[in-house]
């Protein structure tokens, strides 16, 4: 039995005690003062008649009319008159009473009063023995009333006692499912905290979980600070924090190769020229802080193009990735404007010439490249400033309106979007799930992501695509039995609308939402946290598995997600690409996958190519692989 049944339980029972206590002591207190009164009454007035007869004449109609004027003034039960020898001389006796009394209530609080007896003389003899008994009908009525009041109070006192009961019992109870539910939470590994209730032995026990939950939050935020330490170490240019070479054209090629959003973008390429002269004249501190200054402009650039990633070719070359759809106008001129504030803000004068050039799948990082550097070289003679935009792979679109695309992809999406399948496979060559990116018909062919996503991110029509995805989705679940993973985008998750018709759509197939697998980017889930925590409280209760993928640059925030309770994490493939010969990746996944399993999150490995680099990532400890490399037996 719950604490809270046995409070209401112990509550009914104190009060049901104290209303039959205090009933029977009120009854039986006036029941005995009510004895006591009628039994002095009968003495004193047997007394008193049995004096007024003994006084008078005795013949028969006297005593007669004696007893009758007695009898009508006064409430008498009985006044009989009997000889020495037994003999009735006068009797009066009232006839019963209806008083309205239950006659339950009657036997319950039956009155022994004794008649008062009296004897009347004749003389010096002894005339007769006068036995009178009082009335008390009445007092049946007046006790029976007054119980009726007592229990009429008493119940609303119980009412009244009953809700400042249930009050209190809610004020115990709000706490006590609070110190349930973190209790659920840390056993589940998702280190919730809790306010410190008032109830002292609660607030006892919610210190005590808060403080588990900080030292958790706390070490994790030292071991992942560590990771990162080493992954900045092994990725990022030591002077400017930006993705050394490898790692971004690493980037690069995972996107052209890859059928996703990011298999087309631009490139922007910047480059200090004359660095050498540069920093003979502001030496080398100044030198370094002006190249940490074109990273930090550059970073906000892609802040504003919605999301890309800087990385340090060489000594003085930038480069900036943004995937998806951009307006190369709109990009030429968001691009001078950062240049003009770096220039601005460093005392001597830089020439900072640019080229920008469009990517799609298909594309190779060297021809991409090597049309950055013709460009470059050409603006590097035009001027200080210079931007020229290098002319892409020749290729034929699609559509060539807004309109014409809007029109396309809403049919496309109405008629129903296809679901690739890649598997994600564990240890055992078992398949955890089938990540399912989405194609449209576009055209009479199914087009990859890769093409229709940034007209769809342009469009706005992300949400209504994700939720035909995810419907797809759970259509398949229920056909074949298969779990499956979707991608959902930033600008879904940030929409309560989506969220409210993907969770309706969820809680009407529970048994297939507990097969499906949801993703969402690294930067775009920790970017808007707030939109990602309120995902996942929405969508927690419907059994989906919510998890990120190409996790890396940012895992030292995976502190501030250990209450969402996530399901798996897929580590980024340039992490992955090559573990099975680099010590140093080795190191960062291990510790990578222990973190996560020390919060029952599953780590997953992206991108893999190569059998060896699986066998690697499996003797690390991770718990799945998926990539180019995967197949099922």
């Amino acid at each position: 039995m719950s604490l809270i049944k046995q409070l209401w339980l112990t509550v009914l029972l104190i009060l049901l005690l104290a209303f039959v206590g205090s009933l029977a002591v009120s009854v039986n207190s006036t029941r005995y003062y009510v004895e006591r009164e009628l039994q002095i009454k009968n003495a004193d007035n047997a007394n008193a008649l049995a004096l007024s007869m003994t006084q008078m004449e005795k013949d028969d109609v006297s005593i007669e009319l004696l007893m009758s004027a007695q009898f009508d003034t006064g409430h008498y039960r009985l006044i009989e008159l009997r000889s020495p020898t037994g003999e009735i001389i006068a009797r009066r006796e009232a006839t019963s009473l209806d008083n309205g009394v239950p006659d339950w209530f009657v036997d319950l609080v039956r009155f022994d009063v004794a008649p008062g007896k009296a004897v009347v003389q004749d003389g010096w003899s002894q005339y007769g023995t006068l036995t009178l008994a009082s009335q008390h009908q009445y007092a049946y009525r007046t006790l029976w009333h007054s119980t009726l009041v007592m229990t009429g109070w008493f119940a609303l006192v119980g009412v009244i006692s009953l809700l400042l009961a249930w009050w209190i019992v809610r004020t115990i109870r709000r706490p006590l499912t609070e110190v349930v539910r973190q209790a659920r939470s840390i056993s589940a590994r998702r280190f919730t905290t809790s306010p410190a209730p008032r109830t002292l032995e609660l607030r006892e026990v919610v210190q005590a979980m808060n403080t588990l939950s900080g030292a958790v939050h706390g070490m994790l935020s030292e071991e992942t600070g560590k990771l990162d330490q080493l992954r900045r170490r092994l990725q990022e240019d030591a002077t400017t924090g930006a993705s050394n070479r490898a790692t971004l054209l690493d980037h690069l090629q995972r996107n052209l190769d890859s059928d996703s959003q990011h298999s087309s973008g631009l490139l922007i390429m910047v480059r200090i020229a004359d660095l050498s002269d540069v920093n003979a004249r502001l030496g080398r501190q100044a030198t370094d802080d002006a190249l940490k200054a074109l990273v930090e402009h550059l970073s906000q650039l892609a802040v504003t193009l919605g999301g890309g990633e800087v990385g340090r070719l060489n000594g003085s070359d930038f480069l900036l990735m943004v995937p998806g759809g951009q307006d190369i106008d709109h990009v030429s001129d968001a691009l001078k404007h950062q240049l003009t504030l770096l220039r601005d803000a460093v005392a001597e004068p830089l020439r900072l010439p640019a080229a920008l050039t469009e990517y799609t799948h298909g594309d190779t990082p060297s021809q991409r490249l090597a049309a950055l550097d013709g460009a470059l070289a050409d603006a590097e003679g035009r001027g200080d400033m210079a931007l020229v935009v290098a002319a892409g792979a020749a290729r034929s679109p699609l559509y060539t309106t807004h309109d014409a695309w809007r029109t396309a992809l809403l049919k496309a999406i109405d008629a129903g979007v296809a679901l690739a399948h890649f598997p994600v496979v564990n240890a055992r060559q078992e398949v955890v799930h089938y990540e399912a990116p989405s194609r449209l018909e576009l055209n009479g062919e199914w087009r990859t992501a890769g093409l229709f996503m940034p007209w769809v991110t342009r469009l706005q029509l992300e949400d209504r695509l994700d939720l035909a995805v995810a419907e797809r989705a759970l259509a398949l679940i229920e056909s074949d039995q298969q779990p499956m993973g979707i991608n959902l985008s930033g600008r879904a998750v940030a929409d309560m609308a989506f969220i409210k018709a993907l969770r309706q759509r969820l809680e009407h197939a529970p048994e297939a939402a507990s097969k499906l697998w949801i993703e969402l980017p690294e930067s775009t889930a920790l970017h808007d946290l707030a939109s990602f925590r309120l995902l996942c409280r929405e969508l927690q209760h419907t059994g989906v598995r919510i998890g990120l993928e190409h996790v890396g640059s940012e895992f030292t925030r995976l502190a501030d997600l250990h209450d969402l309770g996530l399901a798996f994490l897929k580590f980024d493939a340039s992490l992955v690409s090559g573990v099975d010969q680099a010590f140093d990746q080795q190191t960062i996944l291990r510790g990578m996958a222990t973190l996560a399993h020390s919060l029952g999150i599953l780590a997953i490995a992206e991108g893999v190519k190569r059998r060896e680099e699986a066998e690697t990532l499996f003797d690390l400890g991770l718990d799945a692989v998926t990539g180019p490399g995967v197949k099922v037996p």
